[in-house]
């Protein structure tokens, strides 16, 4: 849900109304001052489908206004819950290995689209950012530097005490390298942390992997990440998803290594999460483990453990997928 307030409104009655849509964790009309009533834009969004993962994740199909669906996944482990966001309906980054790539774009989601998935998720699994630790990863469909003033918009709203109260860095997008984009998200007074989806070891290898790259060349995404302004203690994520027989050698690990030498940069590797249409395969356990002993032997390296995969939840699967013999849907309102 959005608002604009008309001119002869003020700052007070301003509050009013952003505490009524962002502050109560759950958007109720009752909670407007009636005048205000007339100054809400439509934008609430539906719950249209609901997945449950044998591991505990639950994907979510969000209707919004005009009939479009995003997803949003939540995942739980320990005392840490982490909401995945979508910023586009689509995508139009064509990564090889990506069932969202599929899809192509139809369009970017406004700031009260992309803030509500998180009252969604919340409100459905009674989440509390102030008494528990929650993460939010722009990481859903989209590729969110391309929306980039509606995701810096959402993320004021979030981080804003009156509003849903998150620590900033508890937000976290990701990023397939947009270079003039990585520059002006590091302007930027309240934003969130920077993940790079690297998935490869040299500007070839990207190139065939990440079509974008022949665009935004891999030494001057690297260049633009050294760059980058960092907050104390704050590191860079870059993203390495794994493909057998294709980014997964001792050397690629060698060469990563090199790469991101200086960085104050952390490793997130991510075995394929494997899809219809998309033609690599997931490599053995006992590579994807190689290459996590030889990255960290200089750099900080985790093993992305796959959420969801049942559900096509999972890292590089959300395309709005329904039928597989394998999801179990719960209706809306379950």
């Amino acid at each position: 849900m959005e608002a604009a307030l008309a001119p002869q409104y003020g700052k007070y009655h301003a509050r009013n109304l952003f505490g009524a849509v962002y502050g109560q964790g759950e958007f109720s009309p009752e909670a407007v001052p009636e005048k205000l009533r007339g100054e809400l834009r439509a934008g609430q969004l539906r719950e249209a489908g609901r997945y449950v993962s044998g591991d505990g994740t639950v994907r979510y199909l969000m209707e919004l206004g005009d009939g479009k669906t995003v997803e949003t996944v939540f995942m739980t482990e320990g005392s840490r819950d982490t909401i995945c966001v979508s910023s586009q309906v689509g995508c139009p980054v064509d990564c090889k290995f990506c069932l969202t790539a599929l899809m192509g774009l139809e369009r970017n989601l406004t700031a009260g689209e992309i803030v509500g998935q998180v009252l969604h998720v919340m409100r459905r699994h009674g989440l509390a950012p102030k008494s528990r630790t929650m993460n939010i990863v722009l990481m859903g469909q989209g590729e969110p530097l391309m929306n980039l003033e509606n995701v810096l918009k959402a993320t004021r709203i979030l981080v804003d005490q009156r509003g849903v109260g998150m620590g900033e860095r508890r937000i976290c997008l990701s990023t397939s390298g947009l270079v003039p984009k990585i520059e002006e998200l590091g302007r930027a007074t309240i934003r969130p942390r920077l993940a790079i989806s690297l998935n490869a070891s040299h500007e070839e290898q990207r190139q065939e992997v990440m079509p974008i790259t022949k665009k935004w060349h891999l030494a001057d995404l690297i260049e633009a990440c050294r760059r980058f302004p960092l907050k104390p203690k704050e590191h860079i994520f870059f993203e390495y998803v794994l493909l057998r027989g294709v980014n997964d050698s001792d050397e690629d690990a060698a060469r990563v290594v090199s790469l991101l030498e200086g960085l104050p940069a952390k490793v997130n590797l991510i075995p394929l999460n494997p899809g219809p249409g998309i033609p690599y395969e997931t490599p053995e356990p006992g590579r994807v483990e190689r290459f996590q002993r030889i990255l960290m032997r200089s750099l900080l390296c985790y093993v992305r453990k796959p959420r969801g995969r049942d559900i096509y939840a999972a890292c590089g699967q959300l395309k709005r997928m329904n039928e597989p013999e394998k999801l179990v849907r719960i209706g809306a309102g379950a």
